[in-house]
């Protein structure tokens, strides 16, 4: 059974790692201006106007999020020319969700939250691509396997994906692992450790390496190298009724609860 005290340290995990890339792309590239703000117990960062990372998560979990709040964040991002997006969890107090429809806010994406135990990983087959982490020298390259895996239709989201990955792989808390093949890099993931939580994000696979077993291989390598760190759970977050979603149910994540995501425009 799920309660408010799981959502909140699920949450707070969440927001924690990605304040944690906001802080990485801060050192990185100074002139995005990145920065994050907490407000009642939200979480809310600036990463650029069109990153996916500019929100905030938390609204309502911890503290009253009303009139006042919902202005304090709006400036914040306002005066950074970015919409304003919430990532409101269906454990959030109904005061914060009801003002969002007459604030402007509308929906824009959905979103379910899985956990599972990090126990009981079943040992991986040593046949298939082996799992390691890897270290800051190693970092352009896990980011142009993420690239690639993630941008195999579009040149362009390739790009971006590497880009983004070369942040990711320098943020506190993060463990950037690769699959390897004979030896040759072929699927990466990354495994940010924060709050009591170990949250899974960011798996690819290179197209012409795809239906080997890298996948899975990274799941289990990420669930083992949590579990020896002293962490017990673990988190995925997919759309729902995803592949996504069925292949993280059949790794033995279970749906917890489910997120709106809400925007509204710059006002400025």
């Amino acid at each position: 059974m799920t309660d408010i005290h799981l959502a909140r340290q699920l949450e707070r995990a969440e927001g924690m790692a990605n304040a944690a890339f906001v802080d990485a792309r801060r050192v990185l590239d100074p002139q995005v201006g990145a920065e994050w703000i907490e407000i009642a117990g939200a979480l809310a960062m600036f990463d650029g106007p069109a990153s996916p990372l500019t929100q905030t998560f938390g609204v309502g979990l911890f503290s009253p999020f009303l009139a006042r709040e919902f202005d304090e964040v709006e400036e914040f991002f306002a005066t950074r020319d970015a919409p304003t997006s919430h990532e409101i969890c269906t454990f959030a107090a109904h005061e914060a969700p009801s003002l969002l429809g007459d604030r402007g806010y509308s929906p824009i994406e959905a979103s379910v939250v899985l956990v599972r135990p990090t126990s009981d990983t079943v040992a991986m087959d040593r046949s298939g691509p082996t799992v390691r982490p890897v270290d800051a020298a190693e970092a352009a390259t896990w980011a142009r396997i993420s690239g690639e895996g993630w941008g195999s239709d579009s040149p362009e989201l390739a790009t971006f994906v590497e880009g983004l990955g070369a942040v990711i792989a320098r943020a506190y808390g993060v463990t950037c692992f690769l699959a390897e093949l004979h030896g040759a890099p072929i699927a990466a993931a990354a495994l940010n450790i924060t709050n009591g939580v170990a949250l899974l994000a960011g798996a690819s696979t290179v197209p012409s390496a795809r239906r080997q077993g890298a996948q899975r291989a990274l799941l289990e390598a990420r669930l083992v190298f949590a579990a020896e760190a002293g962490i017990d759970l673990a988190m995925v977050v997919t759309q729902p009724g995803s592949a996504s979603q069925r292949n993280a149910e059949r790794q033995g994540f279970r749906p917890v609860y489910t997120r709106v995501k809400w925007q509204r425009a710059s006002v400025r």
